[in-house]
């Protein structure tokens, strides 16, 4: 038996390490998305006005919570670009696991949390507000998996960098309706099918660390969600970079409903279907 089994193992085709790094990726992604930090956990975005704004269970606070947090946790008073939360009486927030009364909160780095939820301030095109985190909610607790494009080497390009001419920078609309500026890297350009193809690359940050890359495709509404998609790829050294749309995955906004994506602008809707990476997320929580 054991001589069969051998012969069985020798002649069985060995494993596309390529197909191997792709199922390993989105086992990844499946798992970032699922954490206690995933979009599946974001239960709430509330925008905050200048002064007292008030945070809690209750439905008439101007930052509500969900429950069990109590009815009244707290405040956040907004002075300018100042933001301090103040603890309700006998409510005890954590940072860090160390219960607060009043602290400072920077925006995009303090997380405050009671029980299951988590709050945090966040800054977006000059507008404070609060995202709110649940690891309890619905969207994670029924995570029944994302749904992908068979992964097919045909879909890993080579592609060209041509930076700009001069520094340039590139207007965003948000989901939102806010509009960003971006810093552009230049056009990534590729040929799929015979075809020249091309997606403007942008910084998200001055480390210029990778390229992020948005782009709308012909798929999009029907087999892929209909804002787009995202790829992240590193900077290319010698000005050339695989461009690997079996990891073309869906921005926040496809898995809650208080996201603040950055879309993709119209030079890059791309004028074929790009069937690759990551398709509609259906949910049974209401997200779809």
């Amino acid at each position: 038996m054991t001589l069969i089994l051998a012969l069985v193992l020798a002649l069985a085709p060995a494993a596309d390490p390529y197909l191997q790094s792709i199922a390993e990726w989105r086992r990844a992604r499946e798992a970032r998305l699922t954490s206690e930090t995933g979009w599946l956990t974001v239960a709430g975005l509330e925008w905050l006005k200048e002064g007292r704004n008030t945070v809690g269970s209750s439905p008439s606070s101007d930052v509500a919570l969900p429950a069990p947090v109590p009815a009244a946790a707290g405040t956040i008073i907004v002075e300018g670009r100042s933001v301090e939360f103040v603890a309700a009486k006998g409510v005890a927030p954590t940072l860090d696991g160390k219960p607060v009364q009043r602290l400072a909160l920077e925006p995009d780095e303090t997380a405050l949390e009671i029980g299951s939820v988590t709050f945090s301030v966040i800054e977006r095109a000059g507008r404070l507000g609060v995202r709110i985190r649940d690891r309890n909610a619905p969207a994670r607790r029924n995570f029944s998996g994302l749904n992908w494009y068979p992964a097919d080497p045909r879909w890993r390009v080579r592609a060209k960098l041509v930076p700009p001419a001069a520094p340039r920078r590139v207007t965003i609309a948000t989901i939102v309706g806010d509009q960003i500026d971006m810093e552009s890297a230049g056009e990534l350009v590729f040929t799929l099918d015979g075809r020249e193809l091309r997606i403007e690359a942008l910084f998200e940050s001055d480390e210029r660390r990778e390229l992020f890359l948005m782009f709308k495709d012909r798929t999009n509404g029907d087999a892929t969600y209909g804002a787009g998609r995202y790829m992240y790829v590193p900077v290319p050294g010698d000005g050339r970079v695989d461009l690997d749309f079996n990891k073309a995955y869906n921005p926040p906004c496809a898995y809650t409903d208080f996201a603040t994506c950055p879309l993709p602008p119209s030079q890059n809707w791309l004028p074929v279907p790009i069937e690759a990476g990551e398709k509609n997320y259906k949910s049974t929580s209401g997200n779809d």
